[in-house]
């Protein structure tokens, strides 16, 4: 059966997907929450065996905790404001689980939704899915693929609605002006870590940490006490559901991270959420279309993102990439200066695992490629294990990543343009070329790296501190 049949006879069999409560506490200065999502069957005649494999409904329950700690001050979050972020932590998260079986009902009953916020929801679901749709052969639409239902008994959620006034009370809440600043354990945090950390009251983030992020983490000074931990709990149900064959795919977890730092920005007293999405996460995976693995690091994920925090939970907390301004030649040349993190940080997704690059994925080459102006091939073959230039399995990667084929990785890696750039400077500096990937391989007319090192994307969000800062490294 095809993935496009699936999507159809799933759509069949399941009628409604429930966004049916959240609950949370604090025990010991520790934030746990969790949600009660419900995949719900259609009522129409079956076969006796259907009948005995859908008897139930389907339910899951994922949750997160946020680790104590003494920077944390829960008891000045007003109850209205708190169950606001944490219901719409719970809007994020269920986009996981709804991609099971796609039902064309959406039920959320824990608040209602106006109209602007369901037209919101929906595009960010839609776009957010766009690799899902693409990968899994699903024909459908925005209009198609999901209506959105809401408790219409319980008051929609704004801030003016929810019993907090906007001002002065949050301004007070937020009077210390920190920024959170979210680590992947990638080069693009390592360096808004490494500028920001002396220059701002600074708080690290982490979702559920590994060797990777940890050690960028202590390499920047900071210790285990000092950052804030967020461990989050797939509920596994779905993910037997996925061994089992039902839909799976990419979803936003980039978005699902901005929910989750609004609500630790209150806890932590920080009005400044500093991302580290570049302007090369703006060009679509799939040329010729809205089709882009990082749409929620985009900068129109972003606009929409403070827009829609602006209107239904506060306008004072700032959400906004540092890195905005700038593309990943030259994040990787600001990287290339910060020693003490080359040998620990970790952008590769197929060995985040066991905490080592693979040496066999798009992002892996891409790294290196981006990293190569600036960071010698012997130390580059340091740092990934190998020479990735010598390995000519990765040759057909190398064409996804240059344009040599029509359609980009579905990986988090830079321009097409940007390759090319660095594939030139290559071949113009390394002799020693023979029977490596890049063996025969023509140079292009394209921009250099020195034209990449001159950009600036004024299409950004920045505070004007923040921009100073960065402009300061520029010209360092």
């Amino acid at each position: 059966m095809s993935n496009q049949a699936k999507y159809d006879s799933l759509r069949e069999t399941f009628e409604s997907f429930i966004y049916q409560d959240f609950h949370y506490s604090v025990e010991n200065g520790e934030f746990f929450a969790r949600f009660d999502f419900v995949l719900t069957p259609c009522h129409f005649e079956r076969s006796e065996a259907e009948s005995r494999n859908l008897q139930h409904s389907v339910e899951f329950h994922p949750k997160f905790c946020i680790l104590n700690r003494d920077f944390y001050h829960w008891d000045s979050i007003p109850k209205p404001l708190i169950d606001n972020l944490v219901f719409h932590i719970g809007m994020i998260e269920l986009i996981s689980y709804w991609k099971i079986a796609c039902p064309k009902k959406v039920v959320i009953k824990p608040f209602a939704l106006d109209e602007e916020q369901i037209r919101w929801w929906k595009k960010l679901y839609f776009n957010g899915l766009g690799e899902f749709f693409y990968v899994n052969g699903i024909n459908t639409s925005i209009d198609e693929f999901m209506q959105i239902e809401s408790d219409d008994l319980k008051t929609s959620f704004r801030p003016e609605r929810s019993g907090v006034e906007k001002s002065p009370t949050n301004k007070d809440a937020l009077l210390y002006e920190q920024t959170l600043i979210p680590v992947g354990g990638g080069k693009d945090s390592v360096v808004t870590l490494e500028l920001l950390k002396n220059r701002v009251p600074a708080i690290p983030l982490i979702i559920n940490p590994r060797g990777a992020t940890n050690e960028c983490v202590a390499a920047a000074g900071f210790t285990e006490g000092q950052t804030a931990i967020i461990k989050r709990t797939l509920d596994p149900t779905m993910l037997k559901m996925n061994a089992e064959g039902y839909l799976n795919g990419h979803t936003p977890f980039s978005a699902l991270l901005a929910f989750y730092t609004i609500l630790i920005g209150f806890a932590t007293q920080s009005r400044y959420i500093a991302l580290s999405n570049e302007s090369s996460a703006n060009e679509p995976t799939v040329p010729d279309t809205e089709i882009n693995h990082q749409y929620s690091k985009s900068v129109a994920f972003e606009n929409d993102f403070r827009d829609y925090v602006s209107k239904y939970i506060d306008a004072d907390i700032q959400y906004f990439s540092f890195l905005r301004p700038l593309n990943e030649l030259q994040i990787a040349k600001l990287f290339s200066r910060a020693k003490d993190y080359h040998k620990v940080f970790k952008s590769c997704n197929a060995g985040s695992k066991t905490d080592s690059w693979c040496g066999r994925c798009p992002k892996c080459l891409f790294t290196w490629l981006a990293l190569s102006p600036y960071i010698s091939r012997n130390d580059l073959t340091e740092i990934f294990g190998k020479d990735l230039l010598s390995d000519n399995n990765l040759r057909p990667i190398l064409d996804q990543l240059d344009g040599s084929v029509e359609v980009k990785p579905f990986e988090c890696v830079g321009t097409v343009g940007e390759v090319r750039a660095c594939v030139n400077r290559i071949l113009q500096t390394d002799d020693n070329l023979k029977d490596t990937i890049l063996d025969g391989v023509a140079k292009t007319d394209d921009m250099t790296v020195d034209d990449y090192i001159a950009q600036y994307d004024d299409d950004n969000n920045l505070p004007e501190l923040f921009e100073n800062i960065l402009k300061e490294a520029l010209h360092a």
